[in-house]
């Protein structure tokens, strides 16, 4: 569902704030985590770690070639809403 990239970047995020809770349970060094998220579809799912647990990441040409295809929205400062998979095989 997401790039290597987004991914990374999504973790590091996720890192920044459980550190920033500084809650005392945490570890004092990397914060071991796994995220879950679910697509709008059955088949559209990304799970995400701390990259400390993901030295080497597996890499999905479909994904990586969604962001390349898909320029930021200016609007937000993200990326656009990503096209339905039908127009893809147009």
């Amino acid at each position: 569902m997401f790039s290597v990239g987004q991914k990374r970047s999504i973790a590091a995020k996720v890192q920044q704030i459980l550190r920033d809770t500084r809650h005392p349970e945490l570890s004092r060094g990397e914060i071991q985590f796994s995220l879950h998220v679910d697509g709008a579809a059955s088949w559209s799912w990304a799970d995400i770690q701390n990259n400390g647990n993901v030295p080497n990441p597996s890499v999905n040409p479909w994904n990586e070639a969604r962001v390349q295809a898909t320029p930021p929205d200016p609007r937000h400062g993200r990326e656009p809403e990503p096209k339905p998979l039908a127009q893809y095989f147009e």
